[in-house]
C-alpha cells in the first residue's frame, strides 16, 4: 500500500544543511525545499581543516522523495502540490577499503544533480587523459615504433617518459575509437540528459512532449535515464524508453544511449581523495592549485553534502575545531539518511506503508523518556482493555438480572 506523507518530511527537514549545487533552469526552481535554502555545514577550509586524503568515495544509494513544493502549490496549472527531489547517498570509506566499508568512514546525502555532475566530469576528466596516454604510446602503426624509441630512451635516460605497465595498447586503442566515434555509430552519451532535457515533441498531437533525466533502479542501487512527460521532470513514466524518442541517425534508425560514463558513477565506486603526486600543481585540472592533498572532486562533493560522520565513526569529525553546525544537524541528517535507506519511499519517491520500517525522528535511538512513556502507554491501554472486559461483563449479567426478574413477574 502506497501513501503520500511527504509533506512531514518538507516540515521536519526544512532546516536541514542539504546544499544544492543546481543550474539556474526551470527545473531547478521547482526543487524541494528540502535542499533549496540549505548551505554548506563543514568545508575545507583554513578556519576548519579536515583531512579526507586518506579516504575513497562509494556510491550507496539512489532515492526520489515526493515532498510539499511552495512554487507548485501556487502554480494553478500544475497538477500536484508534490515536487520530486533526488538524493544520491555516498560513503567516504577509510583508505581503499570499499569493500568492508562498515566502521570509521562517513556517511553523506547530496542531491543527486549535483552528484553526477561532479561524479561524470571526473569520470570524462579521467577518460580523455587514458585516451591521451593511449594515443601518445599506441595510436596504429606507431605503435611498434614508440616501443623501440621506448626502449631505447629507457637505455640512454631512466627521466624519459616511458609507456606506463599497465597500459594495454590494443585495448585502448579499440575503446578510444568508439568514444571518439560515438555519435557516428549511431550513440548518445547518457550524461547529456543529467538535466531535463527535451526528447520529443508533437505540436501536432495536443503538445505532446516529453522529457528525459536520471531516475534510480533497482531499488537505488543504479542509475539510469528516464522518461518524463513533464518539463521539470517531475512526472515520471515508467512504462515509457527514452531510446525511442531520441533522434534518428542518417539510415533512419534510432540512436541509443551510452551507459559507460554514467555506469562508473554508481557501479563498484572507489575513488581515491589522495591527490596524485605529479609535476602539476593541479593534477590535470583535477584539483585548485592550493596546498592540500585532496581532490578537486572530493573537496566538492564533500562540502555540498549534508554530513552523517559521528555515528560511524569517522576520524576526520574531531580533527576540526568549531563548526558547531555540523555537530548541531548531526542527528538530524543522520535520521534522515537512515529513513531514505530503510525502504521508505519507492523508486518513484512515493512512501510505501507496507513492508518498510520508517524513522520522521531525526535519530534511530529511543531516550529514556521516551521508554517510560511508551511504557506507560502500554500499561494504560492494556488497563482500559481490562477495565472495558469488566464493564461488558457486568453489564451483561445485569440484562441478564433484568430480564429473570422481568420473567418471574410476568
Amino acid at each position: 500500500m502506497k501513501f503520500t506523507l511527504a509533506a512531514i518530511f518538507a516540515v521536519s527537514v526544512s532546516a536541514n544543511p542539504f546544499a544544492p549545487k543546481t543550474t539556474n533552469n526551470a527545473k531547478a526552481r521547482h526543487v524541494s525545499n528540502l535542499l533549496r535554502k540549505a548551505k554548506a555545514i563543514r568545508k575545507l577550509e583554513d578556519d576548519y581543516p579536515v583531512d579526507i586524503s586518506g579516504y575513497s568515495v562509494k556510491f550507496e544509494k539512489c532515492q526520489f522523495v515526493k515532498s510539499y513544493n511552495d512554487e507548485l502549490a501556487e502554480d494553478e496549472d500544475a497538477g500536484t502540490v508534490l515536487g520530486t527531489t533526488r538524493f544520491a547517498i555516498f560513503r567516504l570509506c577509510p583508505g581503499n577499503a570499499c569493500d568492508s566499508c562498515n566502521e570509521n568512514y562517513g556517511e553523506y546525502l547530496l542531491d543527486l544533480e549535483t552528484y553526477l555532475e561532479l561524479s561524470t566530469e571526473y569520470y570524462t576528466e579521467y577518460q580523455n587523459e587514458q585516451c591521451e596516454t593511449c594515443n601518445q604510446f599506441c595510436e596504429d602503426e606507431q605503435y611498434e615504433y614508440n616501443q623501440q624509441q621506448n626502449n631505447q630512451e629507457r637505455r640512454l635516460n631512466d627521466d624519459a617518459e616511458q609507456k606506463p605497465d599497465d597500459l594495454d595498447c590494443y585495448k585502448c586503442v579499440e575503446e578510444c575509437a568508439k568514444i571518439e566515434n560515438m555519435e557516428e555509430n549511431g550513440f548518445v552519451d547518457a550524461t547529456e540528459f543529467l538535466a531535463c532535457e527535451k526528447i520529443y515533441d508533437d505540436g501536432d498531437n495536443g503538445g505532446l512532449a516529453y522529457y528525459a533525466a536520471p531516475v534510480c533502479a533497482q531499488e537505488g542501487s543504479k542509475i539510469k535515464i528516464g522518461v518524463f512527460s513533464d518539463q521539470y521532470c517531475q512526472e515520471y513514466e515508467q512504462g515509457l524508453n527514452v531510446e525511442d524518442y531520441l533522434d534518428q541517425d542518417d539510415n533512419g534508425n534510432s540512436k541509443q544511449l551510452s551507459h559507460a560514463i554514467l555506469k562508473k558513477t554508481y557501479d563498484n565506486t572507489c575513488i581515491s581523495c589522495l591527490e596524485p603526486q605529479e609535476a602539476d600543481d593541479n593534477n590535470d585540472g583535477n584539483d585548485a592549485e592550493d596546498a592540500d592533498e585532496v581532490t578537486e572532486f572530493c573537496e566538492n562533493l564533500y562540502n555540498y553534502a549534508g554530513k552523517c560522520e559521528y555515528n560511524h565513526g569517522f576520524e576526520g569529525y574531531y580533527q576540526a575545531d568549531g563548526y558547531y553546525n555540523q555537530m548541531a544537524q548531526e542527528d538530524v541528517v543522520c535520521g534522515y539518511i537512515n529513513s531514505l535507506k530503510a525502504g521508505t519511499y519507492d523508486e518513484t519517491g512515493e512512501i510505501n506503508i507496507s513492508g518498510s520500517s520508517f524513522s520522521f525522528a531525526a535519530g534511530s535511538n529511543t531516550t529514556t523518556g521516551q521508554k517510560i512513556a511508551l511504557t506507560f502507554f502500554i500499561l494504560g491501554t492494556v488497563g482500559l482493555a481490562v477495565y472495558a472486559a469488566m464493564l461488558h461483563s457486568k453489564l451483561t449479567k445485569g440484562t441478564a438480572t433484568l430480564e429473570a426478574g422481568s420473567g418471574a413477574l410476568a
